[in-house]
């Protein structure tokens, strides 16, 4: 097991054999030269322990998705077998160990040893299709977040210009092509001067932002009406979900079971029971937009007076469940139907960037 601590300028590996002893370390360059270094030497130790520890090798890279997205990507462009330990794995396994401290050597070596304590972790994959879904859904959201923060401070502007103005325009209206040319055509003769120039300047790039979110909203229905049609039937799943879930998702035969999927989405209610009691916790781990895309679609289907979710939440609330609870195990119901209907059409694997 190869555990690597990823950092901006460099990455350090650690080699370690089945019993979590460290064989051998070394650190690279964070570049494209770096990687095939570090390839290199890893299967030069991989042949001199050949003997003792057979020559498969696996990598455990710590989650650090921007950080480590680079050295992902080339490790899987070279057949490797690559897993992402969360960064709570990682500080488990380093605060157990017998060596005291911080430093790199010591992070890559509880990586490894965390990857070996715990097998069954997700490989890092992605299909090229996922991971052009993924880039277009994040880029979304980008944009979104920006356009909000200029609708803030667009209001505080018209807020200075005129407060009538302001609260005449609703909490979610400047985001209104009609509205924000209105404003484009109304601030310039009603308020001259500096603020007025600059509110005028945010409607433009409010307005231009918002024909590009719109732009990529059509580009990425087109493309999850290609790749899972049988998520948009499902009841509360639009096209944004659906492309979230396959976005995060990946490759569901990355996943043992269904099981599997739903603690890695997070909604796997966690045990809790000691002696005489027999209880759950909710999980406040796993992937949250995953958890997120499916809160959006339980929350959906009990607005629904005819869906299969709204009876099963009916019927847990009839068992004498809160809405929370009957909220959480609706979603655990959803993780299983959402893992078999994306199983349905899984292409052939061919790994790509993760």
């Amino acid at each position: 097991m190869v555990g690597v601590d990823v950092h901006k300028d460099t990455h350090t590996a650690v080699v370690v054999d089945q019993l979590g002893v460290r064989r051998a370390q070394r650190r690279v360059q964070a570049t494209d030269a770096g990687h095939l270094e570090l390839l290199a030497w890893v299967q030069g130790v991989g042949e001199e322990f050949a003997v003792a520890a057979g020559p498969e090798i696996e990598w455990a890279v710590e989650d650090c998705r921007h950080v480590s997205l680079r050295l992902e990507r080339a490790l899987l462009a070279a057949g490797q077998r690559v897993r992402r330990v969360p960064p709570k794995l990682m500080a488990g396994a380093r605060s157990s160990a017998r060596e005291f401290g911080k430093s790199d050597p010591i992070d890559a070596t509880a990586i490894a040893r965390a990857a070996l304590r715990e097998p069954d972790l997700p490989l890092a994959e992605h299909t090229p299709a996922s991971r052009e879904l993924k880039l277009l859904v994040d880029h979304r959201e980008h944009l979104v977040a920006e356009r909000t923060a200029m609708i803030c401070r667009l209001r505080w502007h018209l807020h200075e210009l005129d407060p009538e103005l302001e609260r005449s325009i609703p909490a979610r209206g400047l985001d209104k092509p009609t509205r924000l040319a209105w404003l484009a055509e109304h601030l310039p003769a009603a308020h001259p001067g500096l603020v007025g120039e600059l509110a005028a300047e945010l409607v433009g790039d409010i307005a231009a932002r918002t024909t590009r979110i719109r732009a990529l909203e059509r580009e990425i229905a087109r493309r999850v009406a290609v790749l899972a049609p049988q998520l948009l039937e499902l009841p509360g799943c639009g096209p944004l979900s659906a492309a979230k879930l396959l976005a995060e998702t990946a490759r569901p035969g990355r996943f043992r079971s269904e099981a599997c999927f739903a603690m890695h989405a997070g909604v796997a209610p966690i045990p809790a029971s000691s002696g005489r009691t027999d209880r759950h916790r909710l999980a406040r781990g796993g992937n949250r937009q995953l958890n997120a895309a499916l809160h959006r679609i339980a929350l959906t289907q009990t607005r629904l007076p005819e869906s299969l979710g709204r009876a099963y939440y009916d019927k847990r609330r009839a068992r004498g469940d809160r809405h929370n609870d009957a909220l959480r195990a609706l979603k655990r119901r959803l993780a299983r139907v959402v893992f078999n209907l994306l199983r349905q059409t899984e292409p052939t694997p061919t790994p790509a960037a993760a």
